[in-house]
């Protein structure tokens, strides 16, 4: 099996380190394109005003000075001879869930592998700040048989695995559990600063989150220390909502 791996952290995250060591568990055929810098936040995005600049680290590891999914394009159409079987995306320093998968470049990486036709799956690691620092061994531990399950499922054309585990002890994990996505408040706020010349410039931070935290959701989950499971699809279309909408413009034609 030939597995890619890409991630929004960058090609030197330690995220990127544990994942290789997990994919390693089922496969020697492992190969990285990974971003040359942080690319976190930017989502589904691509580098198309700028050129795409790629750089081997060592055998079968290079950087491309690009988002996650120019790195999953780059190493479907140029770097690899054959596509891969599985891309993996992360592991994310931090959960992606809820709101925030549509913020997320680990997530945009498991989104462009399933647009390429290659069953996808991303991978993230719960943390807290004030805790000094992701606990990298529980998806170390868990991750590996977890993937082995899921590898051998018939996933549809246009669905993707997202993963979130949890920021407890390796063996305090209470099990894994099958999610749908969460619901969270905005949580981003603008802190306006001044630079030396007394120009305004703009951070955007995370302030406290609430939101939806109902029993089958991936917070609850998380916050439960199982590991969460969420199935995503890339077809959008709000099918309950078409008769409503094809109805209202009957309506119009008729005024």
């Amino acid at each position: 099996m030939r597995i890619l791996l890409t991630n929004d952290d960058g090609i030197h995250a330690e995220g990127l380190a544990v994942l290789e060591r997990i994919a390693r568990t089922i496969s020697d055929d492992v190969w990285i394109v990974a971003p040359e810098t942080d690319q976190s936040g930017l989502a589904h995005s691509l580098t198309l005003s700028e050129p795409l600049r790629l750089r081997q680290v060592s055998e079968r590891h290079f950087a491309l000075r690009g988002t996650p999914t120019d790195c999953v394009i780059m190493a479907v159409r140029k770097v690899l001879d054959v596509k891969p079987d599985l891309v993996l995306s992360g592991v994310n320093v931090g959960a992606n869930m809820a709101d925030d998968v549509t913020y997320s470049g680990t997530i945009a990486g498991a989104i462009e592998g399933t647009l390429q036709g290659i069953r996808s799956f991303a991978l993230s690691q719960a943390y807290r700040h004030a805790d000094g620092g992701a606990p990298w061994d529980v998806v170390e531990t868990h991750a590996p048989d977890l993937l082995r399950k899921l590898m051998r499922l018939d996933l549809p054309d246009g669905t993707f695995l997202n993963l979130n585990f949890p920021n407890c002890a390796a063996s305090a994990v209470a099990g894994t559990e099958v999610t749908s996505q969460g619901k969270l408040d905005f949580g981003l706020t603008i802190d306006e600063r001044s630079d030396g010349r007394g120009h305004p410039y703009f951070w955007l931070r995370f302030g406290e989150r609430f939101g939806d935290f109902r029993a089958g959701t991936d917070i609850h989950a998380v916050r439960e220390h199982k590991i969460s499971v969420t199935p995503l699809k890339l077809d959008l279309t709000d099918y309950a909502v078409q008769d409503r909408v094809a109805r209202a413009l009957l309506d119009g034609d008729a005024d």
